[in-house]
């Protein structure tokens, strides 16, 4: 980089430093908002209020997701935009789907991610994250979102939440400037929550079902008279956003022989489509 280059790009950072820096000066007030919450019913607005002083952004939602029991709907922050059925539908299995539900199942550190950072490599181009019928904040009546991110947070009781932060379409995504500003008061956004959920027990596994299996029973049981326990596998992960390649790297197999089960599948069910193949698996969630 050439001298003039390397002071014109020094002065952009130490601008852009300075503003962060400027918008972080009532933070500490925020921060007090927020302790205050704690324990009472105002976490959640004073969160939502404290954040949207740092960036902008149209809706929230916080879920915990238990190891192996449905999630459990912690916070309404949709502000009017009724989601209708699909958060039923969400709540009852639609989840399953959800790449932040899959995020917490496997546990992963605390922190704050874009829902593409967690997501399978053909999750945006899929079925589920354009449906209006399943997706509780695709179906709002302004439309598709254009990002939705999220603070994974570790909770007591085999439980992690995720506190998502969305902006409706027509809106850019949130720049890696408001990130960085966000993952400066992670810290406390993190603990609030974690403290504020100490004690959130959730409803165990349906039946005499063991821990952890309950969150899968509904892929296993998709149409097992007539699917192999490798082509049950394949349909999970077509269904989560996994291409071929990605279902092929993950498995050790030959991007041709997920192609060749794909062909089988569809056959076994009847189907031409994956757009079939998640009406029939919605089907078999609320059928």
């Amino acid at each position: 980089m050439r001298s003039e280059e390397a002071v014109q790009h020094g002065r952009e950072l130490g601008s852009e430093a300075a503003g962060m820096m400027a918008q972080l000066a009532s933070w500490p007030q925020h921060t007090a908002e927020i302790m205050a919450g704690i324990g009472g019913n105002e976490l959640p607005r004073a969160l939502d209020r404290s954040l949207a002083q740092l960036v902008s952004f149209d809706m929230t939602v916080i879920f915990a997701y238990p190891d192996g029991g449905q999630p459990i709907y912690l916070h309404d922050g949709f502000y009017g935009h009724v989601p209708g059925q699909a958060l039923g539908r969400y709540l009852a299995g639609a989840y399953l789907l959800d790449p932040f539900y899959t995020a917490c199942a496997r546990r992963v550190p605390p922190g704050l991610y874009r829902m593409r950072e967690l997501a399978p490599d053909a999750f945006f181009s899929g079925v589920y994250v354009n449906s209006p019928e399943v997706h509780p904040c695709i179906s709002l009546e302004s439309g598709s979102l254009a990002e939705e991110i999220g603070f994974m947070v570790p909770l007591a009781a085999g439980c992690m939440a995720s506190y998502s932060l969305m902006r409706r379409n027509g809106r850019p995504p949130f720049s890696e400037a408001e990130l960085s500003l966000l993952r400066h008061v992670e810290p406390v956004v993190r603990q609030a929550i974690h403290l504020h959920w100490k004690d959130l027990r959730a409803a165990g596994p349906p039946g005499d079902m063991p821990r952890g299996a309950a969150m899968e029973h509904a892929f296993e049981s998709f149409a097992d008279a007539l699917l192999s326990v490798r082509e049950q596998r394949i349909v999970q992960m077509i269904l989560r956003g996994h291409s071929s390649h990605s279902i092929a790297a993950r498995l050790g197999i030959a991007e041709g022989t997920v192609k060749n089960h794909r062909k089988s599948i569809y056959a076994k069910l009847e189907i031409s489509s994956q757009q079939e193949l998640f009406a029939l698996f919605i089907r078999h969630l609320f059928g």
